[in-house]
């Protein structure tokens, strides 16, 4: 969803649902089904929202580009040490 909020500048939530959709479909990543996702996303978003990391206007989202890029780059490093830990290679995309 970070990825997503950082390719545009505002979503409504629809909008940002079906490219975090495709995204995910494009992975081969969304094992559970399109309702439970939709839930799971809106929570997500809700708690960027209270850690702002993204900023609502009405039903319009609209990420708040340098503290997204710190949050994206936080979850790297902690995706690089959890992967040592296994001694796993590292998989960027």
């Amino acid at each position: 969803m970070v990825t997503t909020l950082l390719k545009s500048t505002s979503y409504d939530f629809n909008d940002l649902f079906e490219a975090v959709h495709a995204r995910l479909r494009a992975r081969n990543a969304t094992g559970s089904g399109k309702e439970m996702l939709r839930l799971r996303i809106y929570e997500k978003l809700h708690i960027l929202v209270a850690q702002g990391l993204v900023k609502k206007d009405g039903k319009v989202y609209t990420g708040v580009r340098s503290t997204l890029l710190i949050r994206l780059a936080e979850m790297a490093a902690a995706k690089a040490r959890r992967e040592q830990r296994h001694g796993t290679v590292l998989h960027t995309e």
